[in-house]
């Protein structure tokens, strides 16, 4: 079912049947939610720009990224990038994507979500699992500092290889934050009393998505940015894509030697 393989210069395990490619994160302990330095950081961007971004709105709902809490992660693999339109259909062969200029573009999910879910053999992320590999190790606004990203930043078709390498980051991921990924975590718009592990929280009402930077291109110059921060959680709405999970493999007879590309 697994084959390592050395993906763009980085240890990686594929999903022999659909073809997705993982990374193995590393197990750890990080910081969680929307911190004071970052905050900061995004009123630095703002003075900067001029104020040329109405961030008002943002500030108020800062609340629903805190309070901050240090979180243990396990170790998980994760997909390199949200499945695509042909990885979808090795699940559910029918589908079409009104939003995708091509088969290897982000495929995002509306009617078919709950198809794909039950179909996958994989889980969702959680949400703490989804910002700890974002995050990568790092405590800035994004994996790349506490600049203002930018739209060449945002990633939603991954034919060029040379393109997605180039948008990994210290994990081997590629465009988090481009798409609005849903996670397994029922939508709670704060972290009070939340677990300091990385299970996700449950319970009724609709889920967490993280990111959504690119489902905007092109920014019209308002707060779109945002998105793209490893902090940033919204509401689920309309539609998502999907960036699966799975166990580390706890042996070599669960896996195949693979050929590097």
């Amino acid at each position: 079912m697994w084959a390592q393989e050395i993906v763009a210069g980085r240890p990686a395990w594929r999903h022999t049947p659909s073809g997705v490619v993982f990374r193995a994160v590393p197990g750890g302990t990080f910081r969680m939610g929307l911190s004071d330095a970052e905050l900061d950081a995004v009123r630095a961007i703002e003075q900067a720009d001029g104020a040329d971004d109405d961030l008002e709105g943002f500030f108020a709902g800062a609340v629903q990224a805190r309070p901050v809490r240090e979180v243990r992660v396990e170790p998980f693999l994760v997909a390199r990038h949200p499945l695509t339109v042909a990885q979808v259909r090795h699940w559910l062969p029918e589908y079409e994507d009104s939003f995708a200029d091509s088969d290897a573009s982000t495929a995002r999910l509306e009617d078919g979500l709950d198809d794909l879910l039950k179909a996958l053999p994989f889980r969702l992320p959680s949400e703490a699992e989804w910002e700890y590999a974002a995050r990568a190790g790092t405590t800035t606004l994004t994996f790349r500092g506490d600049d203002r990203p930018d739209e060449d930043q945002v990633l939603d078709d991954f034919a060029d290889e040379e393109r997605t390498a180039a948008a990994e980051n210290a994990f081997g991921l590629a465009a988090m934050g481009s798409s609005n990924e849903i996670c397994a975590d029922v939508w709670i718009p704060h972290f009070t009393d939340a677990s300091m592990d990385a299970r996700p929280r449950t319970g009724d009402g609709p889920q967490v998505v993280r990111g959504g930077g690119g489902d905007l291109s092109p920014w019209q110059g308002c707060d779109e940015w945002l998105l793209l921060l490893s902090a940033t959680r919204s509401e689920f709405d309309m539609f998502t894509a999907v960036r699966p999970v799975a166990p580390v493999p706890t042996s070599q007879g669960h896996a195949e030697q693979g050929d590097s590309t």
